[in-house]
């Protein structure tokens, strides 16, 4: 690895560009969400054209290990030689790479920046490059055409049907929906799905979930919202398949991918155990925490649930890892993970803790930070 000082903030298009143009090799290690996915596989393709030799890969916990690599680029962590740390990570490296002489693919990148939480159009030249592909129309965002499969395993609404196909399928039973959906029929499904996702929630809920609705028609996955739920699914659950979707591969399993990230976290967050503190939500999560994507857990959670700023989720009988959603999430996981011995990653409104030996005193150490 080059032993050029390191960046400890967010690299932009240009110095990222410069970093890599001339190296030998170079390795992409991105965060396990959508965001980093996709902009991991932004620069690998910018990287493939410009003749630039790689390796990609995408995990909770990016590792600084000794490599054979002339630049590490963190995406979504300060990991590596040069970070991309501030999002959209997405549109930076789409600029990025753009400078290396690609001319990439704008709906990759902005599915995710949605992921990542962007509204599109808030970048206008990154939707403009997209808009052309895309049509924005009443209803749900959904990768699948299938209503039943696509609401039971959406992790962009939380409501009571949610990972349930059964469940779904009832509701959808009571619209009396035609097989061909117009606006009209479209209109009716979102308003359903809205008062579902409302119905015993939160105040932040009605704000989540219109996420979720009228979508942008288009793309590999029926809809932008679709495309960037998948994206998501994929980082958490299968990273390397994901890193291959990314890739502008075809891998097999993909949607198999979204559909169990889809019900392992809505069933993980239904029979979770939660408690409240002055600050904090606490949702513990009695499955392994390699079979519950606690990050979706804790975002769905704070979305829908937590009547808190800060959502931790834990997993585990024991607990030794957690997620952590709200404002200042990542600088507070940080500072909790210290307090503890425990080790955090992560960034913005989002951070990973692993290595916990008391849920306790980690759950404190997080409300001192507040």
């Amino acid at each position: 690895m080059s032993t050029a000082g390191r960046q400890n903030a967010s690299a932009p298009a240009e110095s990222l560009a410069a970093a890599v143009r001339d190296a030998g090799f170079v390795r992409l290690a991105g965060t396990a969400d959508g965001d980093a996915l996709a902009a991991v596989g932004v620069l690998a393709r910018a990287f493939r054209t410009a003749d630039i030799p790689f390796q990609a890969s995408v995990s909770r916990f990016p590792r600084d290990s000794a490599t054979e690599a002339d630049v590490v680029v963190g995406v979504g962590t300060v990991t590596g030689d040069v970070s991309l740390t501030e999002g959209p990570l997405s549109v930076t490296a789409f600029e990025a790479a753009q400078e290396l002489g690609d001319d990439p693919d704008p709906l990759l990148a902005l599915a995710g920046a949605v992921a990542g939480g962007a509204t599109p159009g808030q970048d206008a030249p990154l939707y403009e490059a997209a808009e052309s592909t895309l049509d924005r129309r009443p209803g749900v965002a959904l990768p699948v055409a299938d209503l039943a499969d696509g609401l039971a395993h959406t992790t962009l609404v939380h409501a009571g049907f949610s990972g349930d196909t059964e469940a779904t399928t009832a509701a959808l039973a009571e619209l009396g929906l035609p097989p061909e959906l117009d606006d009209a029929a479209h209109r009716r499904l979102a308003s359903m799905v809205a008062l579902r996702a409302i119905e015993n929630a939160s105040d932040r809920a009605g704000e989540a979930v219109e996420r979720a609705l009228r979508p942008y028609a288009g793309g590999p996955f029926e809809t932008l919202g679709g495309y960037a739920d998948v994206l998501d699914a994929c980082s958490r659950v299968v990273p390397g398949t994901g890193v291959a979707l990314a890739l502008g591969h075809e891998p097999d399993g993909v949607l198999d991918a979204w559909r169990d990230h889809g019900a392992a976290a809505h069933d993980g967050l239904a029979n979770a155990e939660t408690a409240r503190h002055d600050g904090v939500f606490v949702v513990h999560v009695a499955a392994d925490p390699t079979d519950v994507p606690l990050g979706t857990v804790a975002r769905l959670a704070h979305a829908y649930r937590s009547p808190e700023p800060l959502v931790v989720a834990l997993g585990g009988d024991d607990g030794g890892e957690a997620a952590v959603h709200g404002d200042r999430a990542f600088a507070l996981a940080q500072e909790a993970a210290a307090a503890t011995g425990a080790q955090a990653t992560g960034r913005e409104t989002t951070g990973y803790v692993r290595d916990i030996d008391s849920t306790d005193a980690f759950t404190d150490a997080l409300r001192e930070a507040l």
